[in-house]
C-alpha cells in the first residue's frame, strides 16, 4: 500500500479573504519554507529571506490595522496562518508571532505619532523585532527585573542584559522593558529601541536543543540613548503592557505547537500507511490505529480551544485565562503528540533522516517559552480561586 498524503486541515474561516490567505500561505509555506527546513536546521541558518517574502506578502502584519500597513485580520485567522507557517517550519512560525509581539506596544499602546513613524516599517517595511522582558535572573518573575532606564533631560539611558530574546543579534528593532521607578511591577516602563543604537550588542546565540535556525541570544544595553518621543505608553506603564501582549502571544504560542503537533501527526500517518510489517501496512495494527486516532483528537480539542480564546479576543472579550488555558494544553499536546510519533516510526523517528525527532525537539521549548506552563496553572488557578495568601 502507498502512503497517504497528508490531506489540508480543514479550516473554518470567516471571509472569502481568510480563505484566500490561507491558499497563500499554504503555497509560501509548501515552495520557500518546508523543502529547506530540515537543511537549514540542521546548519543553524535563520531564513531571513523568507520573512521578507512574508512581509513583501502582508503577512507581517496581520492582527495589526490596515491604516499602518497591517492586515487588519482577526486573530481567529492570524493564529491559524501562524499554525500552518509552524507546520512548515517553526522557526518561520514562531519568528512572525514573536515579531507581532514585538509591534504589539506600539501598535495598542503608542501614540499617534509614533503609530505613524514606526508601525509601517515594522508591518510591511521588511522589519524584524524582538521582545526583550526576560533577563539572567528574571524570567517567570519578570516583575524582578533590572535593567534600568535613567532619564536625561529628553533621553533616556539604558544599562542592563536582557536573556533569552528571540531573533537576539539579528532583530531591526526591540521592544525592552526596563525599571524607570522603585522596583516591582509599577517601576517598569517600555521603550522602542532601534537595533542601530550605540551600546547596543547581543552575545554568541545560545546552542539549543531544537530550533537551531533561530537565535536565542542575550541582549546587552550599555549605555544605551534613546530619546523620549521612543517611551512607548506612560512611565511605570511598561509591565502592564507587557502582560497585556503576552496574553496574545500566548495564543500565538498555542498556534505554533498545534503547527508543530500537526506535522508530526502527518508525518506519523505517511510512515504507518506506507511501512510493511507481517504482510500488511503497520496502519492496519489497532495499537497504532489507537495512536493515531488519540494524536488527531488531542490536536483538533487544541485547535477548538486557541480558536475559542481567539473568538473572545477579537470580540473585545477577557480572554486571559483562556490563553493561559490554550497555552498549557496545545503545549502539552505539542510534546506529547511528537513523542508517540517518533513511537510510530520506531527505529527510524529516532534518527535525523526522518523529521519525527526534530518536531519532538522543538515542541519542548513550547512548553518554557512566554510562561512555563507552569506560569500557566498558577494564573488560570487565580481566575478560579483568586490570588495566592500570603
Amino acid at each position: 500500500m502507498l502512503e497517504r498524503a497528508p490531506q489540508p486541515v480543514e479550516r473554518q474561516l470567516p471571509t472569502d479573504e481568510a480563505r484566500d490567505l490561507i491558499s497563500l500561505v499554504r503555497d509560501i509555506a509548501q515552495r520557500e519554507i518546508a523543502p529547506k527546513a530540515a537543511e537549514e536546521e540542521d546548519a543553524g541558518r535563520f531564513p531571513r529571506e523568507v520573512f521578507t517574502l512574508l512581509s513583501e506578502s502582508g503577512l507581517l502584519g496581520l492582527p495589526y490595522d490596515s491604516e499602518y500597513g497591517g492586515g487588519e485580520q482577526p486573530y481567529e485567522v492570524y493564529l491559524q496562518v501562524l499554525e500552518e507557517l509552524s507546520a512548515a517550519r517553526l522557526t518561520v512560525g514562531l519568528g512572525v508571532s514573536v515579531h507581532t509581539l514585538a509591534s504589539y506596544a506600539v501598535a495598542a499602546y503608542g501614540t499617534k505619532g509614533q503609530q505613524v513613524e514606526h508601525l509601517p516599517a515594522m508591518l510591511g517595511g521588511g522589519l524584524l523585532g524582538a521582545y526583550c522582558l526576560s533577563e539572567p535572573s528574571s524570567g517567570s518573575d519578570a516583575a524582578s527585573l533590572r535593567t534600568r532606564a535613567v532619564r536625561d533631560g529628553d533621553e533616556w539611558v539604558i544599562n542592563g542584559t536582557k536573556a533569552w530574546i528571540t531573533h537576539g543579534g539579528i532583530a531591526d528593532f526591540y521592544t525592552v522593558m526596563a525599571r524607570t521607578g522603585a522596583d516591582g511591577p509599577r517601576g517598569i516602563t517600555a521603550f522602542l529601541v532601534p537595533a542601530d543604537a550605540e551600546g547596543l550588542g547581543a552575545a554568541a546565540p545560545e546552542k539549543k536543543m531544537g530550533m537551531k535556525g533561530s537565535p536565542t541570544a542575550q541582549v546587552n544595553f550599555d549605555g544605551v540613548r534613546v530619546s523620549d518621543a521612543r517611551r512607548i505608553g506612560e512611565e511605570g506603564q511598561g509591565f502592564a503592557i507587557a502582560l497585556s501582549a503576552l496574553d496574545s502571544g500566548r495564543l500565538g504560542i498555542a498556534a505554533c505547537a498545534i503547527g508543530v503537533a500537526q506535522a508530526a501527526l502527518d508525518a506519523a500517518v505517511a510512515y504507518a500507511t506506507g511501512r510493511q510489517q507481517f504482510g500488511r501496512p503497520i496502519a492496519d495494527f489497532q495499537g497504532l490505529r489507537f495512536m493515531l486516532a488519540d494524536m488527531a483528537t488531542q490536536i483538533e480539542a487544541g485547535r477548538a480551544l486557541y480558536l475559542s480564546a481567539a473568538r473572545l479576543r477579537d470580540a473585545g472579550r477577557p480572554f486571559a485565562k483562556q490563553a493561559a488555558m490554550a497555552k498549557l494544553h496545545c503545549t502539552d499536546t505539542a510534546m506529547k503528540v511528537t513523542v508517540d510519533a517518533v513511537q510510530v516510526l520506531g527505529g527510524y523517528g529516532y534518527t535525523a533522516d526522518f523529521p519525527a525527532e526534530r518536531y519532538l525537539r522543538e515542541a519542548k521549548v513550547l512548553q518554557i517559552v512566554e510562561g512555563t506552563n507552569q506560569i500557566q496553572r498558577m494564573v488560570i488557578a487565580r481566575h478560579l480561586a483568586g490570588p495566592e495568601t500570603r
